[in-house]
Protein backbone atom coordinates (compact mmCIF):
# COMPACT_ATOMS: atom_id res chain seq x y z
CA UNK A 1 0.00 0.00 0.00
CA UNK A 2 1.30 3.45 -0.95
CA UNK A 3 1.85 6.21 1.58
CA UNK A 4 0.55 9.79 1.17
CA UNK A 5 3.78 11.09 -0.31
CA UNK A 6 3.73 8.36 -2.96
CA UNK A 7 0.16 9.43 -3.82
CA UNK A 8 1.44 12.93 -4.60
CA UNK A 9 0.86 14.78 -1.32
CA UNK A 10 3.71 17.20 -0.57
CA UNK A 11 6.06 16.38 2.34
CA UNK A 12 4.92 19.34 4.47
CA UNK A 13 1.33 18.09 4.42
CA UNK A 14 2.49 14.54 5.12
CA UNK A 15 4.19 15.86 8.25
CA UNK A 16 0.92 17.48 9.37
CA UNK A 17 -0.83 14.13 8.91
CA UNK A 18 1.85 12.30 10.91
CA UNK A 19 1.39 14.73 13.81
CA UNK A 20 -2.30 13.79 13.75
CA UNK A 21 -1.42 10.10 13.83
CA UNK A 22 -2.38 9.48 10.19
CA UNK A 23 0.29 7.61 8.25
CA UNK A 24 -1.46 5.15 5.93
CA UNK A 25 -4.18 6.21 3.45
CA UNK A 26 -7.51 4.40 3.40
CA UNK A 27 -8.61 2.67 0.16
CA UNK A 28 -10.85 5.57 -0.92
CA UNK A 29 -7.99 8.02 -0.28
CA UNK A 30 -5.51 5.83 -2.14
CA UNK A 31 -7.74 5.68 -5.21
CA UNK A 32 -9.12 9.25 -5.16
CA UNK A 33 -6.14 11.47 -4.35
CA UNK A 34 -4.09 10.75 -7.53
CA UNK A 35 -7.19 11.32 -9.69
CA UNK A 36 -7.96 14.64 -8.01
CA UNK A 37 -4.36 15.85 -8.12
CA UNK A 38 -4.51 15.13 -11.87
CA UNK A 39 -7.41 17.57 -12.18
CA UNK A 40 -10.15 15.11 -13.18
CA UNK A 41 -13.74 15.09 -11.94
CA UNK A 42 -14.60 12.18 -9.68
CA UNK A 43 -17.60 10.22 -8.42
CA UNK A 44 -16.48 8.40 -5.28
CA UNK A 45 -18.76 5.86 -3.67
CA UNK A 46 -17.59 4.39 -0.38
CA UNK A 47 -19.00 3.31 2.94
CA UNK A 48 -19.42 5.91 5.63
CA UNK A 49 -16.42 6.33 7.94
CA UNK A 50 -13.82 5.38 5.33
CA UNK A 51 -11.97 8.70 5.18
CA UNK A 52 -13.77 10.47 2.33
CA UNK A 53 -13.24 13.91 3.92
CA UNK A 54 -9.45 13.74 3.77
CA UNK A 55 -9.70 12.27 0.26
CA UNK A 56 -10.94 15.59 -1.08
CA UNK A 57 -9.47 18.03 1.46
CA UNK A 58 -5.81 17.12 0.85
CA UNK A 59 -5.83 17.71 -2.94
CA UNK A 60 -7.83 20.94 -2.49
CA UNK A 61 -5.49 22.40 0.13
CA UNK A 62 -2.44 21.48 -1.92
CA UNK A 63 -3.80 23.34 -4.96
CA UNK A 64 -4.91 26.54 -3.18
CA UNK A 65 -3.20 29.78 -4.18
CA UNK A 66 -2.59 31.40 -0.77
CA UNK A 67 -1.79 34.80 -2.31
CA UNK A 68 -5.40 35.03 -3.55
CA UNK A 69 -7.95 35.62 -0.75
CA UNK A 70 -11.05 34.98 -2.91
CA UNK A 71 -13.02 31.70 -2.60
CA UNK A 72 -11.26 29.03 -4.67
CA UNK A 73 -12.97 25.91 -3.30
CA UNK A 74 -16.62 25.36 -2.39
CA UNK A 75 -17.69 22.35 -0.31
CA UNK A 76 -21.45 21.75 0.00
CA UNK A 77 -22.77 19.57 2.83
CA UNK A 78 -26.38 18.64 3.66
CA UNK A 79 -26.33 19.57 7.38
CA UNK A 80 -24.80 22.17 9.67
CA UNK A 81 -23.11 19.49 11.77
CA UNK A 82 -21.38 17.97 8.75
CA UNK A 83 -20.34 21.41 7.48
CA UNK A 84 -18.76 22.16 10.86
CA UNK A 85 -17.11 18.76 10.94
CA UNK A 86 -15.47 19.30 7.53
CA UNK A 87 -14.41 22.81 8.56
CA UNK A 88 -12.75 21.49 11.72
CA UNK A 89 -10.83 18.89 9.72
CA UNK A 90 -9.67 21.55 7.26
CA UNK A 91 -8.59 23.89 10.05
CA UNK A 92 -6.58 21.11 11.71
CA UNK A 93 -4.72 20.57 8.45
CA UNK A 94 -4.07 24.30 7.91
CA UNK A 95 -3.38 25.27 11.53
CA UNK A 96 0.27 26.14 10.79
CA UNK A 97 -0.49 28.15 7.65
CA UNK A 98 -1.83 31.60 8.55
CA UNK A 99 -2.33 32.50 4.88
CA UNK A 100 -4.89 29.76 4.23
CA UNK A 101 -8.38 30.46 5.52
CA UNK A 102 -11.44 28.23 5.89
CA UNK A 103 -14.99 29.45 6.62
CA UNK A 104 -18.15 27.53 7.54
CA UNK A 105 -21.39 29.08 6.22
CA UNK A 106 -24.59 27.65 7.64
CA UNK A 107 -27.97 28.63 9.06
CA UNK A 108 -28.46 29.53 12.71
CA UNK A 109 -25.17 31.42 12.85
CA UNK A 110 -24.73 35.20 13.07
CA UNK A 111 -24.99 36.45 9.47
CA UNK A 112 -23.03 39.62 10.19
CA UNK A 113 -20.12 37.58 11.52
CA UNK A 114 -20.12 35.50 8.33
CA UNK A 115 -20.25 38.68 6.23
CA UNK A 116 -17.18 40.13 7.95
CA UNK A 117 -15.19 36.94 7.39
CA UNK A 118 -16.23 36.77 3.75
CA UNK A 119 -15.19 40.39 3.26
CA UNK A 120 -11.80 39.69 4.83
CA UNK A 121 -11.32 36.88 2.34
CA UNK A 122 -11.31 33.10 2.60
CA UNK A 123 -10.04 30.52 0.11
CA UNK A 124 -12.19 27.55 1.20
CA UNK A 125 -15.92 27.91 1.90
CA UNK A 126 -17.86 25.03 3.50
CA UNK A 127 -21.61 25.51 3.65
CA UNK A 128 -25.15 24.19 3.57
CA UNK A 129 -27.30 24.82 0.46
CA UNK A 130 -29.78 27.18 2.15
CA UNK A 131 -27.26 29.60 3.65
CA UNK A 132 -25.08 29.54 0.53
CA UNK A 133 -28.11 30.57 -1.56
CA UNK A 134 -28.86 33.32 0.96
CA UNK A 135 -25.37 34.79 0.53
CA UNK A 136 -25.58 34.49 -3.25
CA UNK A 137 -28.85 36.43 -3.29
CA UNK A 138 -27.39 39.09 -1.00
CA UNK A 139 -24.38 39.35 -3.28
CA UNK A 140 -22.05 38.72 -0.34
CA UNK A 141 -20.54 35.51 -1.75
CA UNK A 142 -18.73 35.60 -5.09
CA UNK A 143 -18.03 32.28 -6.77
CA UNK A 144 -16.37 33.60 -9.94
CA UNK A 145 -12.96 32.24 -8.95
CA UNK A 146 -14.04 28.83 -7.62
CA UNK A 147 -11.99 26.07 -9.23
CA UNK A 148 -12.90 23.15 -6.94
CA UNK A 149 -16.41 22.01 -6.04
CA UNK A 150 -17.26 19.19 -3.62
CA UNK A 151 -20.70 17.67 -3.04
CA UNK A 152 -20.35 15.65 0.16
CA UNK A 153 -23.00 13.11 1.25
CA UNK A 154 -24.71 13.77 -2.07
CA UNK A 155 -27.31 11.05 -1.58
CA UNK A 156 -28.54 12.77 1.57
CA UNK A 157 -28.96 16.06 -0.30
CA UNK A 158 -31.24 14.17 -2.65
CA UNK A 159 -33.28 12.62 0.18
CA UNK A 160 -33.56 15.93 2.03
CA UNK A 161 -34.83 17.75 -1.07
CA UNK A 162 -31.77 19.96 -1.58
CA UNK A 163 -31.03 19.06 -5.20
CA UNK A 164 -32.88 22.08 -6.64
CA UNK A 165 -30.90 24.41 -4.36
CA UNK A 166 -27.68 22.63 -5.31
CA UNK A 167 -28.42 23.02 -9.02
CA UNK A 168 -29.07 26.75 -8.49
CA UNK A 169 -25.66 27.08 -6.83
CA UNK A 170 -23.95 25.06 -9.58
CA UNK A 171 -25.25 27.50 -12.20
CA UNK A 172 -23.41 30.32 -10.42
CA UNK A 173 -20.07 28.53 -10.64
CA UNK A 174 -17.55 28.88 -13.47
CA UNK A 175 -17.90 26.27 -16.19
CA UNK A 176 -14.19 25.45 -15.99
CA UNK A 177 -13.89 23.77 -12.62
CA UNK A 178 -13.15 20.42 -11.01
CA UNK A 179 -16.21 18.70 -9.50
CA UNK A 180 -15.97 16.02 -6.83
CA UNK A 181 -18.98 14.00 -5.72
CA UNK A 182 -18.66 11.84 -2.61
CA UNK A 183 -21.41 9.62 -1.27
CA UNK A 184 -22.09 6.39 0.59
CA UNK A 185 -24.75 5.37 -1.93
CA UNK A 186 -25.41 6.49 -5.50
CA UNK A 187 -29.17 6.71 -6.26
CA UNK A 188 -30.49 7.54 -9.72
CA UNK A 189 -31.06 11.24 -8.98
CA UNK A 190 -27.39 11.72 -8.12
CA UNK A 191 -26.31 9.95 -11.30
CA UNK A 192 -28.50 12.34 -13.32
CA UNK A 193 -26.95 15.34 -11.53
CA UNK A 194 -23.46 14.02 -12.23
CA UNK A 195 -24.26 13.53 -15.92
CA UNK A 196 -25.52 17.11 -16.26
CA UNK A 197 -22.78 18.93 -14.34
CA UNK A 198 -19.64 16.81 -14.50
CA UNK A 199 -17.11 16.29 -17.28
CA UNK A 200 -16.08 12.67 -17.92
CA UNK A 201 -15.83 11.83 -14.21
CA UNK A 202 -13.68 9.00 -12.91
CA UNK A 203 -15.76 6.41 -11.06
CA UNK A 204 -14.17 5.28 -7.80
CA UNK A 205 -16.03 2.63 -5.88
CA UNK A 206 -14.49 1.02 -2.86
CA UNK A 207 -16.13 -2.36 -3.14
CA UNK A 208 -17.19 -4.55 -0.27
CA UNK A 209 -18.87 -7.91 -0.03
CA UNK A 210 -21.67 -6.13 1.80
CA UNK A 211 -23.12 -2.64 1.70
CA UNK A 212 -22.47 -2.51 5.45
CA UNK A 213 -19.09 -3.29 7.05
CA UNK A 214 -20.32 -6.49 8.69
CA UNK A 215 -17.01 -7.20 10.40
CA UNK A 216 -16.99 -3.82 12.12
CA UNK A 217 -20.71 -3.49 12.99
CA UNK A 218 -22.59 -6.29 14.71
CA UNK A 219 -26.30 -5.96 13.93
CA UNK A 220 -29.33 -7.18 15.84
CA UNK A 221 -33.10 -6.78 15.64
CA UNK A 222 -34.81 -6.63 19.02
CA UNK A 223 -38.41 -7.82 18.75
CA UNK A 224 -40.68 -6.02 21.20
CA UNK A 225 -44.06 -4.37 21.64
CA UNK A 226 -44.79 -0.64 21.54
CA UNK A 227 -45.64 -0.73 25.23
CA UNK A 228 -42.46 -2.58 26.20
CA UNK A 229 -40.06 -0.68 23.93
CA UNK A 230 -38.83 1.85 26.49
CA UNK A 231 -38.24 -0.80 29.16
CA UNK A 232 -36.37 -2.86 26.57
CA UNK A 233 -34.21 0.15 25.65
CA UNK A 234 -33.27 0.78 29.27
CA UNK A 235 -32.50 -2.88 29.73
CA UNK A 236 -30.30 -2.95 26.62
CA UNK A 237 -28.42 0.15 27.75
CA UNK A 238 -27.80 -1.40 31.16
CA UNK A 239 -26.78 -4.71 29.59
CA UNK A 240 -24.40 -3.36 26.97
CA UNK A 241 -23.42 -0.22 28.88
CA UNK A 242 -22.25 1.79 25.87
CA UNK A 243 -19.36 4.22 26.12
CA UNK A 244 -21.03 6.54 23.60
CA UNK A 245 -24.38 5.71 22.00
CA UNK A 246 -26.70 7.35 19.48
CA UNK A 247 -30.43 6.58 19.66
CA UNK A 248 -32.38 7.38 16.50
CA UNK A 249 -35.99 8.56 16.43
CA UNK A 250 -38.10 9.47 13.41
CA UNK A 251 -39.43 12.84 14.60
CA UNK A 252 -38.26 15.78 16.69
CA UNK A 253 -41.09 15.26 19.15
CA UNK A 254 -40.21 11.60 19.64
CA UNK A 255 -36.54 12.45 20.18
CA UNK A 256 -37.37 15.16 22.72
CA UNK A 257 -39.80 12.95 24.66
CA UNK A 258 -37.42 9.97 24.72
CA UNK A 259 -34.55 12.15 25.94
CA UNK A 260 -36.78 13.53 28.70
CA UNK A 261 -37.74 10.00 29.79
CA UNK A 262 -34.11 8.84 29.77
CA UNK A 263 -32.98 11.78 31.87
CA UNK A 264 -35.77 11.17 34.36
CA UNK A 265 -34.58 7.55 34.57
CA UNK A 266 -31.09 8.76 35.48
CA UNK A 267 -29.19 8.49 32.19
CA UNK A 268 -26.68 11.04 30.91
CA UNK A 269 -28.38 11.95 27.64
CA UNK A 270 -29.27 14.90 25.45
CA UNK A 271 -31.14 15.49 22.21
CA UNK A 272 -30.17 16.66 18.72
CA UNK A 273 -32.80 17.80 16.22
CA UNK A 274 -33.79 20.70 14.00
CA UNK A 275 -35.80 22.62 16.61
CA UNK A 276 -32.69 23.39 18.66
CA UNK A 277 -30.83 26.67 18.24
CA UNK A 278 -27.45 26.45 16.59
CA UNK A 279 -25.63 27.30 19.82
CA UNK A 280 -27.52 24.53 21.63
CA UNK A 281 -26.70 22.02 18.88
CA UNK A 282 -23.03 22.94 19.04
CA UNK A 283 -22.99 22.63 22.85
CA UNK A 284 -24.68 19.22 22.69
CA UNK A 285 -22.21 17.93 20.10
CA UNK A 286 -19.23 19.26 22.07
CA UNK A 287 -20.45 17.52 25.22
CA UNK A 288 -20.97 14.28 23.30
CA UNK A 289 -17.54 14.40 21.65
CA UNK A 290 -15.94 15.16 25.03
CA UNK A 291 -17.82 12.19 26.57
CA UNK A 292 -19.54 14.48 29.07
CA UNK A 293 -22.75 12.73 28.06
CA UNK A 294 -22.97 9.15 26.90
CA UNK A 295 -26.30 9.03 25.03
CA UNK A 296 -27.36 11.24 22.12
CA UNK A 297 -31.01 11.00 21.06
CA UNK A 298 -31.19 12.27 17.48
CA UNK A 299 -33.31 12.50 14.37
CA UNK A 300 -32.04 11.27 11.02
CA UNK A 301 -31.56 14.75 9.54
CA UNK A 302 -29.65 16.18 12.51
CA UNK A 303 -27.21 13.26 12.67
CA UNK A 304 -26.40 12.99 8.95
CA UNK A 305 -22.70 12.51 8.38
CA UNK A 306 -21.73 12.88 12.04
CA UNK A 307 -18.25 11.52 12.71
CA UNK A 308 -17.71 11.12 16.45
CA UNK A 309 -14.85 8.93 17.58
CA UNK A 310 -15.73 6.25 20.08
CA UNK A 311 -19.42 5.68 19.31
CA UNK A 312 -19.78 2.06 20.39
CA UNK A 313 -23.54 1.57 19.98
CA UNK A 314 -26.39 2.71 17.75
CA UNK A 315 -29.99 2.05 18.77
CA UNK A 316 -32.69 2.44 16.13
CA UNK A 317 -35.52 3.15 18.56
CA UNK A 318 -37.78 3.89 15.58
CA UNK A 319 -37.46 1.77 12.46
CA UNK A 320 -35.57 3.50 9.59
CA UNK A 321 -37.68 4.38 6.55
CA UNK A 322 -35.52 2.45 4.09
CA UNK A 323 -32.23 0.63 3.59
CA UNK A 324 -30.25 3.80 2.82
CA UNK A 325 -31.44 5.46 6.03
CA UNK A 326 -30.51 2.29 7.91
CA UNK A 327 -27.00 2.32 6.42
CA UNK A 328 -26.42 5.94 7.39
CA UNK A 329 -27.73 5.42 10.90
CA UNK A 330 -25.64 2.41 11.83
CA UNK A 331 -22.63 3.91 10.06
CA UNK A 332 -22.19 6.26 13.04
CA UNK A 333 -20.44 3.35 14.78
CA UNK A 334 -17.72 1.01 13.57
CA UNK A 335 -15.93 3.90 11.89
CA UNK A 336 -12.34 3.95 10.63
CA UNK A 337 -11.71 0.32 11.46
CA UNK A 338 -13.38 0.40 14.89
CA UNK A 339 -16.12 -1.97 16.01
CA UNK A 340 -19.68 -1.30 17.08
CA UNK A 341 -23.13 -2.71 17.75
CA UNK A 342 -26.35 -1.61 16.04
CA UNK A 343 -29.68 -2.67 17.58
CA UNK A 344 -32.94 -2.04 15.71
CA UNK A 345 -36.19 -2.17 17.70
CA UNK A 346 -38.98 -3.85 15.75
CA UNK A 347 -42.64 -4.18 16.64
CA UNK A 348 -45.18 -6.23 14.72
CA UNK A 349 -46.09 -3.16 12.64
CA UNK A 350 -42.45 -2.71 11.55
CA UNK A 351 -42.18 -6.06 9.79
CA UNK A 352 -42.72 -4.77 6.21
CA UNK A 353 -40.07 -2.05 6.60
CA UNK A 354 -37.68 -4.49 8.23
CA UNK A 355 -38.11 -6.87 5.29
CA UNK A 356 -37.29 -4.04 2.86
CA UNK A 357 -34.18 -3.14 4.85
CA UNK A 358 -32.97 -6.73 4.81
CA UNK A 359 -33.61 -6.94 1.08
CA UNK A 360 -31.85 -3.62 0.44
CA UNK A 361 -28.79 -4.61 2.48
CA UNK A 362 -28.77 -8.19 1.21
CA UNK A 363 -28.66 -9.81 4.63
CA UNK A 364 -30.81 -11.51 7.24
CA UNK A 365 -30.54 -9.75 10.58
CA UNK A 366 -30.30 -11.73 13.81
CA UNK A 367 -33.43 -11.56 15.97
CA UNK A 368 -33.35 -11.23 19.74
CA UNK A 369 -36.00 -10.61 22.39
CA UNK A 370 -35.89 -8.74 25.68
CA UNK A 371 -36.83 -10.89 28.65
CA UNK A 372 -36.35 -10.86 32.41
CA UNK A 373 -33.02 -12.60 31.78
CA UNK A 374 -31.89 -9.92 29.37
CA UNK A 375 -31.53 -10.21 25.58
CA UNK A 376 -32.35 -13.71 24.36
CA UNK A 377 -31.87 -15.13 20.87
CA UNK A 378 -35.27 -15.79 19.32
CA UNK A 379 -34.18 -18.72 17.15
CA UNK A 380 -35.82 -22.07 17.74
CA UNK A 381 -37.26 -23.47 20.94
CA UNK A 382 -34.00 -23.21 22.91
CA UNK A 383 -33.75 -19.69 24.25
CA UNK A 384 -30.15 -18.56 24.52
CA UNK A 385 -29.06 -15.63 26.63
CA UNK A 386 -26.99 -13.04 24.76
CA UNK A 387 -24.21 -11.47 26.76
CA UNK A 388 -22.82 -7.95 26.36
CA UNK A 389 -20.41 -9.30 23.74
CA UNK A 390 -23.36 -10.49 21.66
CA UNK A 391 -22.46 -14.15 22.25
CA UNK A 392 -24.73 -16.93 23.46
CA UNK A 393 -24.10 -18.06 27.00
CA UNK A 394 -25.43 -20.63 29.44
CA UNK A 395 -23.85 -19.11 32.54
CA UNK A 396 -23.26 -15.55 33.64
CA UNK A 397 -23.25 -12.37 31.62
CA UNK A 398 -20.00 -10.58 30.95
CA UNK A 399 -19.51 -7.00 31.98
CA UNK A 400 -20.36 -4.10 29.68
CA UNK A 401 -18.19 -1.43 28.19
CA UNK A 402 -19.06 1.77 29.96
CA UNK A 403 -21.78 3.47 31.99
CA UNK A 404 -24.54 5.78 30.85
CA UNK A 405 -26.04 6.18 34.29
CA UNK A 406 -25.67 9.47 36.16
CA UNK A 407 -24.19 9.74 39.62
CA UNK A 408 -23.74 6.10 40.55
CA UNK A 409 -20.29 5.16 41.87
CA UNK A 410 -18.30 7.77 39.97
CA UNK A 411 -15.53 8.04 42.58
CA UNK A 412 -15.15 4.29 42.82
CA UNK A 413 -15.08 3.95 39.05
CA UNK A 414 -11.83 5.88 38.87
CA UNK A 415 -9.94 2.71 39.73
CA UNK A 416 -11.53 0.61 37.00
CA UNK A 417 -13.24 1.02 33.66
CA UNK A 418 -12.07 1.23 30.14
CA UNK A 419 -8.66 2.35 29.07
CA UNK A 420 -9.94 3.76 25.81
CA UNK A 421 -12.72 3.50 23.25
CA UNK A 422 -13.52 0.18 21.71
CA UNK A 423 -10.80 -1.27 19.54
CA UNK A 424 -9.43 2.21 19.00
CA UNK A 425 -8.95 2.93 22.70
CA UNK A 426 -5.81 4.14 24.46
CA UNK A 427 -3.90 1.59 26.52
CA UNK A 428 -6.54 -0.72 27.87
CA UNK A 429 -9.13 -0.58 25.11
CA UNK A 430 -12.44 -2.31 25.58
CA UNK A 431 -10.83 -5.22 27.38
CA UNK A 432 -9.50 -2.85 30.01
CA UNK A 433 -13.02 -1.79 30.87
CA UNK A 434 -14.17 -5.34 31.32
CA UNK A 435 -11.22 -6.25 33.52
CA UNK A 436 -12.14 -3.38 35.84
CA UNK A 437 -15.52 -4.99 36.60
CA UNK A 438 -16.41 -8.17 38.40
CA UNK A 439 -14.80 -11.31 37.13
CA UNK A 440 -16.68 -13.75 34.95
CA UNK A 441 -16.69 -16.26 37.81
CA UNK A 442 -18.35 -13.80 40.17
CA UNK A 443 -20.97 -12.92 37.59
CA UNK A 444 -21.63 -16.53 36.74
CA UNK A 445 -21.92 -17.35 40.41
CA UNK A 446 -24.35 -14.48 40.93
CA UNK A 447 -26.47 -15.58 38.03
CA UNK A 448 -26.04 -19.23 38.78
CA UNK A 449 -27.42 -18.75 42.26
CA UNK A 450 -30.48 -17.19 40.72
CA UNK A 451 -31.07 -20.12 38.41
CA UNK A 452 -30.25 -22.99 40.71
CA UNK A 453 -31.60 -21.77 44.05
CA UNK A 454 -34.89 -23.45 43.28
CA UNK A 455 -36.19 -25.32 40.27
CA UNK A 456 -39.60 -23.67 40.47
CA UNK A 457 -40.02 -20.05 39.44
CA UNK A 458 -42.24 -19.22 42.41
CA UNK A 459 -39.74 -20.50 44.92
CA UNK A 460 -36.97 -18.58 43.19
CA UNK A 461 -38.86 -15.31 43.44
CA UNK A 462 -39.81 -15.74 47.09
CA UNK A 463 -36.85 -17.59 48.55
CA UNK A 464 -33.97 -15.31 47.72
CA UNK A 465 -31.03 -15.54 50.02
CA UNK A 466 -29.69 -12.41 51.67
CA UNK A 467 -26.34 -12.88 49.97
CA UNK A 468 -27.75 -12.81 46.46
CA UNK A 469 -29.90 -9.85 47.41
CA UNK A 470 -26.76 -8.01 48.43
CA UNK A 471 -25.20 -8.38 45.02
CA UNK A 472 -28.32 -7.44 43.14
CA UNK A 473 -29.53 -4.55 45.29
CA UNK A 474 -26.87 -2.24 43.91
CA UNK A 475 -29.37 -0.69 41.56
CA UNK A 476 -30.24 -0.37 37.97
CA UNK A 477 -26.83 0.73 36.75
CA UNK A 478 -25.20 -2.67 37.25
CA UNK A 479 -25.15 -5.60 34.89
CA UNK A 480 -24.86 -8.80 36.89
CA UNK A 481 -28.15 -8.32 38.73
CA UNK A 482 -28.24 -11.99 39.56
CA UNK A 483 -31.46 -13.27 41.05
CA UNK A 484 -33.39 -10.04 41.01
CA UNK A 485 -33.15 -9.83 37.24
CA UNK A 486 -33.87 -13.43 36.38
CA UNK A 487 -36.93 -13.66 38.60
CA UNK A 488 -38.67 -10.31 38.37
CA UNK A 489 -37.25 -8.90 35.13
CA UNK A 490 -36.54 -5.27 34.21
CA UNK A 491 -40.13 -4.21 33.60
CA UNK A 492 -41.35 -5.87 36.79
CA UNK A 493 -38.87 -4.21 39.11
CA UNK A 494 -40.52 -2.43 42.03
CA UNK A 495 -40.48 1.34 42.48
CA UNK A 496 -38.42 1.25 45.64
CA UNK A 497 -35.68 -0.74 43.90
CA UNK A 498 -35.60 1.80 41.07
CA UNK A 499 -35.28 4.61 43.61
CA UNK A 500 -32.50 2.79 45.42
CA UNK A 501 -30.70 2.18 42.15
CA UNK A 502 -30.74 5.83 41.21
CA UNK A 503 -29.42 6.87 44.57
CA UNK A 504 -25.80 6.04 43.81
CA UNK A 505 -23.39 3.37 44.83
CA UNK A 506 -25.67 0.76 46.38
CA UNK A 507 -24.49 -0.75 49.59
CA UNK A 508 -24.62 -4.31 48.30
CA UNK A 509 -22.34 -3.86 45.27
CA UNK A 510 -19.19 -5.89 45.68
CA UNK A 511 -17.12 -3.91 43.23
CA UNK A 512 -18.09 -0.69 41.50
CA UNK A 513 -15.02 -0.53 39.28
CA UNK A 514 -16.72 -2.49 36.53
CA UNK A 515 -19.15 0.29 35.74
CA UNK A 516 -16.70 2.07 33.47
CA UNK A 517 -14.58 5.22 33.75
CA UNK A 518 -15.51 8.50 35.30
CA UNK A 519 -15.96 11.59 33.17
CA UNK A 520 -12.43 12.72 33.85
CA UNK A 521 -11.05 9.32 32.89
CA UNK A 522 -12.95 9.34 29.63
CA UNK A 523 -11.49 12.69 28.71
CA UNK A 524 -8.02 11.53 29.76
CA UNK A 525 -8.37 8.39 27.64
CA UNK A 526 -9.32 10.51 24.63
CA UNK A 527 -6.26 12.66 25.12
CA UNK A 528 -4.10 9.60 25.65
CA UNK A 529 -5.07 8.21 22.29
Amino acid sequence: MANFEQLGIRPEWCEVLKHQGIAVPTPVQERSIPVLLGGRDIIAEAQTGTGKTLAFLLPIIQKINVSDRSPQALIIAPTRELALQITEEAKKLTANDDKLHVLAVYGGQDVEKQLRKLQNGTQIVVGTPGRLLDHLRRGTLKLDNVKKLVLDEADQMLHMGFLDDVETILKELPHRRQTMLFSATMPKGIRVLAKNYMKDPEDVKVSSKSVIPIHQIRQQVLECTDRGKFDALRGMIDTYRPYLAIIFCRTKRRASKLNEDLREAGYESDELHGDLSQSKRENVMKAFRDAKLQILVATDVAARGLDVEGVTHVFNYDMPHDAESYIHRIGRTGRAGGTGLAVTFATQHDRPELARIEEGTNQKLNRIQWTSEGPVASTGASRRVINSEGNDERGGRTAGTGSARRGAGRNDRRDGGRGGRGSRGGEGGRSGGRSGGRSGDERSASRGSARSSDSSRGAASQGRSSSSRGTSQGGRGGIGRGEERSSSGWAGRSADKRTAGRGGTGSGRSDSAGRGPSRGDRRDSRRGR
